[in-house]
């Protein structure tokens, strides 16, 4: 994917406010990105512009080769569904069910033509992916938090996406616990899917290939290693 010269100013709450004055990033096929930031700096609206959530003011949005920069939404929807995978602070798991009817809710409600043996190895590969197959049929309160996370992580996976979303997945998890969320993470850049985290953490934004910090509305390339 390749945006160029995304700008973008809220609106809604008192005066307007650009968040985003030009900002460019790509991203290939496998590879990892961290986005630093200031809290407020529009980290989260750039991910969401990613994700065709929202559209941007000007600038151009090149996917696959493709320019979705003004898709309606109903082409924006079925191509989050076919290309992006999301992962955020919170974990969305639905409480009664287990964590694998947890993975499998995302192919129901995207890809409801997947039959049901299908769907039950994809869950299975999806779990597998993020080391915690053995515990499929437990469900959320019997789950630590870095679990919940994971099976968020195998849900957002299990459809195949070409490029995961992750948006401060850590937040709410000790330091132990976070860097296994983001070794689980990282590894699905191995399988050729592209991976933007958003975090405010340096130890994490170093296991990525690339960091970047989003300062004064556009993106700037940062050396890893650099302290808050």
């Amino acid at each position: 994917m390749e945006l160029t010269g995304i700008t973008k100013t809220l609106t809604g709450q008192g005066a307007p406010r650009p968040v985003l004055a030009g900002a460019d990033l790509r991203l290939a096929a496998g590879e990892s990105v961290a986005i630093l930031g200031r809290s407020g700096s529009g980290k989260s609206t750039l991910l969401s512009l990613v994700g065709l959530f929202d559209r941007p003011d000007d600038g151009r949005y090149l996917l696959a080769g493709q320019d979705i920069t003004r898709v309606p939404e109903r082409r924006a929807a079925r191509l989050r569904s076919e290309h992006f995978g999301f992962v955020f602070q919170r974990f969305f798991l639905l409480k009664h069910l287990t964590a694998a009817q947890n993975v499998a809710m995302a192919l129901v409600n995207g890809q409801g033509w997947a039959g049901r043996r299908e769907r039950r190895a994809r869950v299975a590969a999806a779990l597998e992916a993020v080391g915690i197959a053995h515990l499929a049929e437990h469900r959320p309160p019997r789950l630590s938090g870095g679990e919940q996370q994971r099976v968020a992580i195998a849900r957002a996976l299990v459809r195949g996406p070409r490029v995961l979303l992750a948006d401060e997945p850590t937040g709410a998890l000790d330091t132990e616990t976070g860097a296994l969320v983001i070794e689980a993470l990282h590894a699905v850049t191995a399988r050729g899917c592209g991976l933007v985290l958003v975090t405010h953490d340096h130890a994490h934004a170093d296991r990525m290939q690339r960091v970047v910090r989003l300062v004064d509305g556009v993106l700037r390339p940062e050396p890893k290693g650099v302290p808050a």
